[in-house]
């Protein structure tokens, strides 16, 4: 039986099909996996697919929900492969070594990396790997649900892994041409100190009219509509006391000078952390459940080990998962309802959490349920959603004494 394609698909494979590299940079629940799918079976006589993904996408807690689930749907790879979790190259030399043993014995081998923004850092050991197999394949796709804009820096080794004839240029010359910097000086240990930070990018278009042939850009169109919603809790009385403390700690200003930058995100997490089991977060969570929703149609996200474990053994019904490794490429359009019962300051991973039911597949309106606490913090980290900001970035903008100005 023929599948049918939805048109964003369709125009994605005649556009890429032309070639032998591409990148589909279309957000999450357009369709990514099919597309891919389509690509390689337009390719005459290819005798070995090697396919990275996240390795929870390919060991999903929910089969229904795995790649392999949806690669069966679209009808079964029909020739050698092999499923990688892409964090598996660089853990495993073992497993680098048998890849690349596999990809040079196959006459026509197509590699495929799903969320291949996870090798941007061109550093990276699994970067260096991913991109060394590459050059043992003709044929080689991305699949990215990040729109090229959120960050120009990281398109860089993505593509140098499709192919370096296309952007014909190294690292250097790339930022060279593209970043723009501002230089922060420090004095540290009464040494100077100087660091580079992007501040923005330019000849934008010029970078667009290069890689335009081999990249296909798409947004998720539904009919069914994303409905906000906020449950206020108020923080426990032991919980407040150790948020405090915190605080008062990290914003004395000789505790700050002992760190960099690096001391506002170990400030944030420790906040955050302070307060994230408190109990009425529980106990507002049981009253959802009691009178509006079934826990086995909702999806709790969480930021730490411990308040994980407490939603879990709280709600076992519910599916908890955590940001990060659990937000990528996961299929749970069979639930609508998703609670955010620690927030995440990363704009990036509360997108790819919305977008793990409100994906093609989905029939129903998909409800957001964020906990909000009272306190300043949870305001923040609000505020920095909306901007669509990292910690970093909003760190970067408003820096120290702002930050201390606003949380006295």
């Amino acid at each position: 039986m023929m599948r049918v394609l939805l048109e964003d698909q369709s125009k994605a494979i005649n556009k890429l099909s032309k070639f032998k590299v591409g990148a589909l940079f279309m957000e999450p629940g357009t369709g990514k996996t099919a597309t891919a799918y389509e690509f390689a079976k337009g390719i005459p006589d290819v005798d070995y697919i090697l396919w990275f993904a996240p390795y929870r996408t390919i060991h999903a807690p929910e089969y229904e929900s795995s790649l392999p689930y949806e690669l069966e749907k679209c009808g079964g790879i029909w020739t050698k492969y092999d499923l990688v979790g892409i964090e598996s190259i660089s853990n495993s030399s073992r497993i680098y070594l048998e890849l690349h043993t596999k990809l040079s014995e196959a006459k026509k081998p197509l590699i495929i990396v799903d969320e291949s923004l996870k090798i941007k850092n061109w550093e990276a050991k699994r970067t260096q790997r991913i991109i060394t197999l590459g050059k043992l394949a003709e044929y080689k796709m991305i699949l990215n649900g990040t729109p090229i804009s959120r960050n120009l820096l990281d398109v860089w080794s993505q593509l140098e892994f499709l192919s370096p004839k296309i952007l014909k240029m190294s690292l250097g010359e790339f930022k060279q041409n593209y970043c723009e910097y501002t230089t922060v000086t420090k004095n540290v240990n009464g040494y100077k100190v100087k660091k580079e930070f992007i501040t923005g990018f330019h000849n934008i278009d010029h970078l667009y009219s290069i890689i335009s042939h081999y990249v296909y850009e798409c947004d998720l169109k539904l009919d069914v509509k994303k409905r906000y919603n906020s449950i206020r809790y108020t923080v426990g009385v032991e919980e407040k006391k150790e948020y405090e403390y915190w605080k008062e700690f990290f914003l004395k200003l000789e505790t700050m000078m002992m760190y960099d930058n690096n001391i506002f995100i170990r400030m944030v997490q420790k906040l955050q952390h302070s307060y994230c089991k408190t109990q009425d977060k529980v106990d507002k969570l049981f009253d959802l459940f009691n009178k509006t929703h079934s826990q086995n149609q909702t999806i709790i996200f969480c930021k730490y080990r411990d308040s994980a474990e407490l939603c879990r053994n709280s709600f076992p019904e519910s599916l908890v998962l955590t940001y990060g490794k659990h937000t990528y490429g996961l299929n749970l359009q069979n639930r609508n309802v998703t609670v955010f019962f620690d927030k995440t300051w990363d704009y990036a991973q509360r997108l790819q959490a919305e977008n793990r039911t409100y994906r093609n597949g989905q029939f129903e309106d998909c409800l957001f349920y964020d906990l909000d606490g009272n306190i300043n913090l949870d305001n923040l980290i609000d505020s920095n959603i909306a901007r669509k900001e990292s910690m970093l970035e909003y760190f970067r903008r408003v820096g120290l004494r702002e930050f201390k100005r606003t949380h006295r």
